[in-house]
């Protein structure tokens, strides 16, 4: 909980922590850390604290989209495949198993390569590609709750499809589709972080991978370059991948 709250506090209070343009150069170049530049200065003269806080920012968005995305695909194809049986259980696990299959990250390069960069369009692939492991958890728990006692019952009382799954299946299945919702956070952090290492990412976003991949060629003369990124990224990636642990141990204890 503290690493992942330090990681979000840092992407919602970072223009009031630093009100430096993450672009602008405001001092000489790779200059170390000091008192009036916390995290030294990259190449360019930029201050590297301001782009590790607006970095944040961006990391928490692209993965909270990617993320709310994949939740809400991932739940509909999991309740509509798992509830309703037969060829439409058949469709959506074929389906499931196609985009299962395919290479997200490579995905996302040749879409780059295609269309250009962007947040946006990164958010789209990957959203859209990031779901089928939630689907086939949803699936096989609405499966073991389709003939549960309180299921049944709520079919003998004339509830309609809809209000079964809104009222009773729903809130047994959340739980769990939130723990692997928890996991694929962090597989997009390390996604986009790559990207922009690699210099797929929008060059008009400053970004935790952008930073990274920028102090390649300085790795011996300033070390704070690759650094700090890297701190970061390793803070997110293991704060909420922590917190998604205790999390499924919290569900299984109960």
């Amino acid at each position: 909980m503290v690493l992942a709250g330090i990681v979000v506090a840092m992407a919602t209070c970072g223009p009031i922590m630093t009100s430096v343009d993450p672009f602008s150069i405001v001092g000489p170049p790779l200059l170390a850390p000091s008192t009036r530049h916390a995290f030294g200065t990259d190449a360019l003269g930029r201050d590297m604290l301001s782009g590790v806080l607006f970095g944040a920012r961006t990391s928490m968005l692209i993965a909270l989209a990617v993320s709310a995305l994949s939740f809400a695909c991932g739940m509909f194809v999991g309740l509509l495949g798992g509830y309703c049986g037969g060829w439409v259980d058949q469709l959506c696990t074929r389906v499931t198993e196609l985009l299962q299959v395919l290479p997200r990250f490579f995905l996302v390069v040749v879409a780059v390569a295609l269309f250009g960069p962007g947040v946006d369009r990164l958010i789209l692939i990957l959203g859209l590609t990031s779901w089928p492991v939630l689907a086939r958890v949803v699936r096989g728990e609405v499966l073991s709750l389709r003939r549960a006692e309180f299921v049944i019952a709520a079919e003998a009382t004339g509830a309609t499809t809809v209000q079964i799954l809104r009222r009773t299946v729903l809130p047994n299945v959340v739980p769990g589709a939130l723990t692997v919702v928890g996991l694929l956070f962090g597989q997009v952090l390390l996604v986009e972080a790559s990207l922009g290492f690699l210099g797929l990412g929008d060059p008009n976003v400053m970004t935790w991978g952008m930073l990274a991949g920028q102090s390649q060629a300085f790795l011996r003369v300033a070390w704070w370059l690759p650094f700090f990124p890297g701190i970061a990224i390793t803070m997110a990636v293991l704060g909420f991948n922590l917190l998604t642990d205790a999390f499924s141990a919290t569900l299984r204890a109960h």
